[in-house]
């Protein structure tokens, strides 16, 4: 089975934090459309798992297209096909429409609920538009809806962060991702940092809160099954667990990244270096081949941030390192897997360090 993601690049306006390739050139959408639909023809394959549409911001996209775009896939009923959402595209007449053209699974973009932290870190939409969206996708029909929290924020207090998850629980969601702020180089947030016009979160802070969202959310029958993705059961992300499980997936679309088991390859992030390549059938792709070592790191990276852990096998040379965060209660062994407790997360950049 194969995994689809496609990019919409596409934003009114680009979020303080956000380093993924966007553009704000809307009037070519149409375009861009014509251009993954002829990059999906080339590449079609059969058997499709899950289809993602990400960005940028998806929700932009008329309904026209977004029909005709997913009218170009064949994939069985049972296909988990997720559009990211901004709630301020977000209204009970489309959510009926996204519905009907096959679109069974939301990721709605809400990061926060406070407005003024809404602002700071340049989301267009209120905290009102977002408890509306939710309430209007369940009009709608959607069963399967998750939505994204943020936390460190700058200004954001313990007291502020412990409501907000609350309010996210009360919305009667499906699956909840919480990230924790990064600045990323050259973003408006990461240039306001430096000019010292805000101050980062404590690294304290950004621990107490993440300790805290795990266990409210897991009280509330939340399973944690990723570091930063929680879901009530049956309601796993297939498409994102796929990435964590090494599975193969193909990406349509400019700075999409494929992967074969061995291969990871990538579009330009231009638009219309990504347009007219397609039209012209000379798109060039970088790729990178990994080596059995890399595949290996991989392996445990991701394996590790999962709830089933990685392979005790697969790191059986650092067994002194193991046996260190084994006894510091941040790794627990199950069944030859080796699992990140709660505090194992907090600090999980570091035992990958040392486990790979």
């Amino acid at each position: 089975m194969n995994s689809i993601y496609i990019h919409i690049p596409f934003c009114k306006s680009r979020c303080k934090y956000c380093d993924f390739f966007s553009t704000t050139l809307l009037e070519k959408r149409h375009e861009y459309i014509d251009a993954l639909i002829q990059e999906w023809q080339r590449r079609c394959v059969d058997d499709i798992a899950t289809i993602y549409l990400g960005g940028g911001t998806p929700s932009l996209l008329d309904i026209e297209d977004l029909s005709r775009l997913l009218s170009t896939f064949h994939f069985p009923l049972s296909t988990e096909i997720t559009l990211e959402a901004n709630p301020g595209d977000l209204t009970l007449e489309k959510l009926k429409v996204l519905r009907e053209i096959g679109i069974n699974r939301l990721s709605i973009g809400i990061q926060s609920f406070r407005n003024p932290l809404l602002r700071l870190i340049g989301r267009r939409h209120t905290a009102r538009q977002a408890r509306l969206a939710v309430k209007w996708a369940k009009q709608a029909g959607f069963t399967n809806i998750s939505i994204d929290l943020m936390y460190g924020l700058p200004t954001q207090t313990m007291l502020q962060w412990t409501i907000d998850v609350r309010r996210a629980i009360r919305l009667g969601v499906q699956h909840i991702s919480c990230y924790c702020l990064s600045y990323e180089q050259d973003t408006p947030l990461q240039q306001m940092l430096e000019k010292g016009e805000i101050r980062p979160a404590s690294e304290r802070l950004q621990n107490r809160m993440y300790q805290y969202l795990c266990r409210v959310l897991q009280r509330n029958g939340f399973e944690h099954y990723e570091v930063s993705n929680f879901a009530l059961p049956g309601f796993r992300s297939q498409h994102n667990s796929n990435y964590w499980n090494s599975t193969p997936y193909i990406g349509l679309g400019a700075g999409a990244h494929s992967f074969d088991g061995s291969t990871r390859s990538w579009n330009p992030s231009d638009l219309n270096t990504y347009i007219s390549g397609i039209c012209s059938g000379s798109l060039q792709r970088e790729k990178e081949t990994l080596t059995p070592e890399q595949q290996h790191i991989e392996a445990v990276m991701l394996a590790l941030r999962t709830k089933e852990g990685v392979e005790a096998t697969l790191v059986k040379n650092r067994i002194d390192k193991v046996a260190y965060y084994i006894q510091h209660g941040y790794l627990r062994e199950n069944n030859g897997r080796l699992i990140a407790t709660t505090s194992g997360l907090n600090i999980l950049n570091r035992i990958i360090e040392d486990l790979i």
